[in-house]
């Protein structure tokens, strides 16, 4: 047996296996064993065990595909700001990432999941849900990232990926990949801190500027008998370049009388029809602060309570810059103009003008057994709150608008959701037995309300007026599960298990304001599942493990699909149209793996195949006319993926100092089945499946010249996609495109002294300029100076 983070890693390790044991979405149960790091999986026979006594929602036997990274990996080659960055480099993911401290549109995506399902992936820090699932994707005028704020790079001590649904101990949500997120908890006392800034030019249509930040951070921590502790701060002022942009068709009016303006800069929609764009709007400055407290108290030495309290704020302003000069050189931003003899009508929210206040709580609080006897057991709980989540946009035009005036107030306060999980593990042979049987029951709730209010005075400061929209619901998924590895024969190892669910949606509402004929009261919903798991792990010799595993996952609706449904109003307009009776989604989604042993390296091949009924996807298109997006959620008959995944990751490979890491993924993910369509009936059939692409790829390289001194050279490709279900967006390469990419990045590190580090690195230094309906930033410099004690 050897230690996970033993010899070979990909960023530690790329533990591939078969199906999971039971993974319950808090803490694991086992105590460190001997020669096991305390928060490190071991391997054996394909199958990872996880031996940790800290927080984690990683199960304590999983044969599935894993993938790793420590905090010494991230600090060494990683440029990472936030922490989504940590997964950078692992196979088949993906984290849309506009600019750094991007909040509220970081969504995840994997092997067989685009960047508009958030909802398909499941994101975890010491066993804390942090995936949103009030919603999926891009909906209702808000976005569903992942919380990813209230973790901090600084405090991760390690980051694993699960691929797949295959573990009865998780939601149908985990059908892409589960993110967990293992942070410090000090056996001594510890203090660091860090500072560090960034900047990128960014050029692109008529913008050329610098835009960039710092970021602070400081941690303390210690061990004091049967107490433990550790707090860290952050703070993160960035500067974001544009996001959308202000954008029109030809006119084929001509001007007569109207205001002449020049700057407009010709340019191709994703379907290659010109258009002009006029300017560069969602110009996000940002202040985020972060508060972390975790507290653990031993009962006795076999029971621990542990506790943690997450902060995370952010003050945000939104800005617009217009292109168009008059003959006297100052901005235009709205009214009739005239652009090369033709006659065109800015709209007074062409460039819409917001700010931001958001205040995010969370709570966590477990209490688990550690005897590594017959029975252990676990009692775990969490909350997270939108203590405050209001967004006041102006509906007039700039200059105006800076100081004030007219606009809308959208306030989600009280939105939040709450997990409770009991969990219980039998051992019937003891540690080292035949059988080792999981079990658990799960409850998670949901309650979304997203309140916009019209403000007819100073929306800067006014109180809310009449109700623009105002919409709400809430659901819950109750869960129970069961699951057995059993070692069945030398070499020979298997797992079966079930869940069975129910979930429940109900209060939901939609409410235009007093009178409105679209004012619906929604009708409660009940449902039943059950999702059966099977795998096998076979050891075909002392350096090669074989597995197969399958799975069935029922992603079940949000609530924000459900009742989501808001009017277009205020800067940068998104019209939502919700469906109350969409359909769950059904997956089954099987893998085949064969793992190598190269001595200084490991070689992981897998096939995977995935089969979806009634996906739910969200759609947006934009109606230049009315300046409008409208985006809606529908069930797709079915999709299919087939595709296969190459991992490979070595230390001191051709020389000592030299690691390596890198994977290929190929995934042919395409709509069989549909009985909707985009614009004629059968247009998305044989379609491939939005914001997955064919091919992609990552690449990671790095040399210690000497203990002191480490350099790194990454790389990631993605081929082409498309966003639309019908693959009609045929131009990537443009706003509102998802284009193909290929980036390079490069990190220096230096010890300076035992206390002292600096780094030095570039992300995206061949300044490749790529889109994901947003623009990726461009060639962009981070420097860091950090401090341990």
């Amino acid at each position: 047996m050897k230690s996970s983070c033993a010899s070979h890693s990909r960023f530690a390790f790329p533990l591939s296996g078969v199906m999971s044991g039971m993974m319950l979405p808090v803490l694991a149960f086992a105590q460190p064993a001997p020669a096991v790091s305390a928060d490190s999986p071991a391997k054996s026979l394909g199958v990872v065990t996880v031996n940790s006594g800290q927080p984690t929602s990683l199960p304590t036997q999983i044969p599935t595909t894993i993938e790793g990274v420590t905090k010494e990996q991230i600090e060494q080659t990683i440029n990472a700001t936030d922490s989504e960055d940590a997964l950078k480099y692992f196979p088949s993911l993906l984290v849309r990432k506009r600019y750094i401290g991007d909040y509220n549109h970081a969504i995840l995506s994997s092997r067989a999941s685009g960047t508009g399902n958030s909802a398909r992936s499941m994101v975890y820090a010491d066993g804390i849900l942090l995936s949103n699932y009030l919603g999926n994707g891009i909906a209702n005028g808000t976005n569903y990232a992942p919380r990813w704020g209230l973790v901090t790079p600084e405090e991760i001590e390690r980051v694993d990926v699960l691929y797949g649904p295959f573990s009865a101990a998780y939601a149908g949500n985990s059908v892409g990949a589960v993110v967990d997120y293992v942070t410090r908890m000090p056996t001594k006392f510890e203090a660091h801190a860090k500072l560090s800034g960034f900047t990128q030019n960014f050029k692109l249509y008529g913008t050329d500027s610098n835009y960039g930040g710092s970021q602070a951070s400081a941690s303390l921590g210690n061990k004091n008998g049967d107490w433990s502790w550790f707090v860290n701060a952050n703070r993160t002022r960035s500067s974001g370049q544009p996001l959308t942009f202000a954008t029109t068709a030809l006119s084929t009016n001509n001007a007569a009388g109207q205001q002449v303006v020049t700057g407009a800069v010709p340019g191709l929609t994703t379907k290659n029809v010109p258009w002009l764009v006029l300017g560069g709007n969602t110009q996000y400055q940002t202040t985020q602060d972060h508060a972390k407290l975790k507290v653990a108290y031993d009962f006795s030495p076999t029971v621990r309570a542990s506790y943690t309290l997450g902060y995370w704020s952010t003050a945000t302003d939104n800005s617009s810059q217009s292109y168009l000069r008059n003959t006297a050189g100052a901005a235009v931003y709205s009214g009739p103009v005239s652009i090369d003899g033709k006659a065109y009508t800015l709209a007074p929210t062409l460039f819409g003008v917001s700010r931001e206040s958001l205040e995010h709580v969370m709570h966590g609080l477990s209490v688990k057994s550690n005897t590594r006897g017959v029975f252990d057991w676990e009692v775990a709980a969490s909350l997270y709150n939108y203590q405050k989540d209001q967004i006041r946009a102006s509906g007039t035009a700039q200059p105006a608008s800076l100081n004030g005036g007219a606009g809308t107030l959208q306030d989600q306060g009280g939105t939040g959701w709450n997990t409770l999980a009991f969990k219980g593990i039998w051992r019937p042979d003891g540690v080292q037995g035949a059988h080792i049987a999981d079990f658990g029951y799960q409850q998670d709730s949901y309650k979304l309300r997203i309140l916009k209010s019209n403000i007819a005075g100073n929306y800067l400061s006014d109180s809310p007026g009449t109700v623009a929209s105002d919409v709400g619901g809430r659901t819950q998924l109750r869960s129970i599960y069961g699951q057995d590895a059993w070692a069945f024969a030398p070499g020979w190892k298997t797992v079966l298990g079930a869940r069975l669910e129910n979930w429940r949606a109900s209060s939901g509402f939609t409410n235009f304001g007093a009178g409105n004929a679209n004012n619906t009261s929604y009708a409660s919903r009940s449902e039943n599942f059950v999702s059966p798991k099977a795998a096998l792990s076979y050891q075909w010799s002392s350096d090669t493990v074989l597995k197969a595993s399958t799975g069935r996952a029922v992603r079940f609706p949000t609530v924000g699909e459900l009742y989501g449904a808001t009017t277009p109003t205020g800067a940068n307009p998104v019209q939502f149209i919700n469906d109350p009776n969409l359909r769950p989604e059904k997956s089954w989604t099987t893998e085949l793996t064969a793992e190598k042993d190269l001595g200084n390296g490991l070689l992981r091949v897998t096939f995977f195949t995935e089969n979806t009924r009634d996906s739910l996807y969200s759609q947006q298109t934009f109606d230049p006319v009315a300046n409008t997006n409208i985006s809606r959620v529908q069930n797709v008959g079915r999709i299919q993926t087939n595709g296969l995944e190459v991992a490979y990751s070595g230390n001191d490979v051709f020389k000592k100092g030299l690691d390596f890491s890198g994977s290929v993924t190929y995934a042919d993910s395409r709509i069989r089945e549909n009985a909707g369509f985009v614009a004629t009936p059968g247009d998305t059939v044989g379609k491939y499946q939005p914001r997955v692409p064919v091919w992609r790829a990552t690449a990671l390289v790095s040399y210690r010249f000497d203990p002191a001194l480490t350099a790194t050279f990454g790389a990631r490709y993605s081929g082409n996609q498309f966003s639309s279900l019908d693959n009609s967006d045929v131009n990537g390469f443009t706003y509102m495109g998802t284009s193909k990419y290929f980036t390079t990045d490069v990190r220096v590190r230096y010890q300076v002294s035992r206390q002292w580090t600096a780094a030095l690195g570039i992300d995206n230094l061949n300044n490749y300029k790529f889109w994901n309906f947003h623009p990726y930033p461009q060639r962009t410099l981070v420097a860091e100076l950090k401090f341990d004690l």
